[in-house]
């Protein structure tokens, strides 16, 4: 497994999105997950204290299953998301305090290695927030931190209120082949700022894992079967440009799961693309994707298909 850099970290290239651990995993499949990625080198791990039900069960269960291996990952949360169910969540300096406690004490841990803001808060200065950062990694309980959902003009609001504190050396947005929106503006802030990429729904939630074709039933069982979010996005276009995808991956012995992967992987300031799972083969099978270094030619290729196709799953 390749590494990449944020900030001080190292990181594997294929990270763990672990929102499905206490929601569609219980502990003992968290376990073994965990065990399939530390056995894969998928060590760039990813929660957030709304994640699983009740909100922050996800740590919960993250901190039993790492217990005795923590140094073996790289270890992410987020806070600071208004969905949050539990106490008031946004990005004031008291509740940056109140939550990293909580996390930690959650994980069962005395630090975490990238603390990420999970959404901008208009109501509070950015530098406010990064004040409480500050103090919180000159204690030690956090190495880097992040933000997540932020504008390239957010990243630059961001870099300049840090003055000589810790800065934001991570992003946290979704990206993929079919929503290519960061390309336009937050990557060119990303190289310009020296931040990383991390990008969210690869996969577009299983769309661009070759399970949905043309002509054929949706499968059962899956995210995007039933619900009207995911399936409004099955076009004909959607479907044709599938179609080409997977042509292409083919002409290069691969498949559209890996093409997925190593597309986001060429663009320099992405540093771990972050994908669920819910089995140890899903573990297994993303690692295998990270190993397709696209060269120039190829991403010129796949670009050429994407532009023709224009957009087909446009954000709602």
């Amino acid at each position: 497994m390749r590494t990449r850099p944020i900030g001080s970290l190292d990181a594997s290239v294929i990270g763990l999105g672990c929102n499905n651990f206490g929601k569609r995993l219980d502990e003992r499949g968290t376990r073994e997950v965990l065990d399939a990625a530390l056995a894969e080198g998928v060590t760039f791990l990813d929660t957030a204290d709304l994640y699983g039900a009740p909100n922050g069960e996800s740590e919960r269960l993250m901190g039993r299953a790492l217990n005795g291996r923590r140094d073996a990952f790289v270890l992410a949360t987020k806070f600071g998301h208004p969905g949050n169910q539990g106490p008031p969540s946004n990005a004031r300096p008291e509740n940056v305090r109140a939550a990293l406690e909580a996390s930690l004490k959650r994980l069962g841990v005395d630090h975490v290695d990238l603390y990420q803001l999970h959404m901008p808060d208009d109501e509070v200065p950015v530098a406010d927030t990064l004040g409480a950062l500050h103090e919180a990694v000159a204690a030690g309980l956090v190495r880097e931190i992040g933000c997540s959902n932020f504008s390239a003009a957010q990243l630059d609001e961001a870099h300049e209120a840090a003055g000589d504190g810790p800065r934001f050396v991570s992003v946290q947005n979704e990206y993929s082949m079919m929503r290519r929106a960061p390309e336009r503006d937050v990557l060119p802030a990303c190289d310009r700022l020296g931040v990383a990429f991390l990008p969210y729904f690869p996969l577009l939630s299983g769309i661009l894992t070759g399970k949905y074709r043309k002509d054929r039933a949706l499968p059962e069982g899956t995210r995007v079967t039933g619900s009207d979010r995911w399936e409004r996005l099955l076009t004909p276009e959607t479907y044709d440009l599938i179609e080409r995808l997977i042509d292409f991956a083919r002409g290069h012995d691969r498949e559209l799961i890996d093409l997925a992967f190593a597309y986001l992987l060429a663009h320099a300031p992405v540093a771990s693309v972050i994908a669920g799972a819910t089995t140890p083969e899903q573990i297994r099978r993303n690692a295998r994707a990270g190993a397709w270094e696209l060269n120039a030619n190829e991403l010129a290729e796949v670009r050429t298909i994407l532009d023709e196709a224009g957009e087909v799953a446009p954000t709602s």
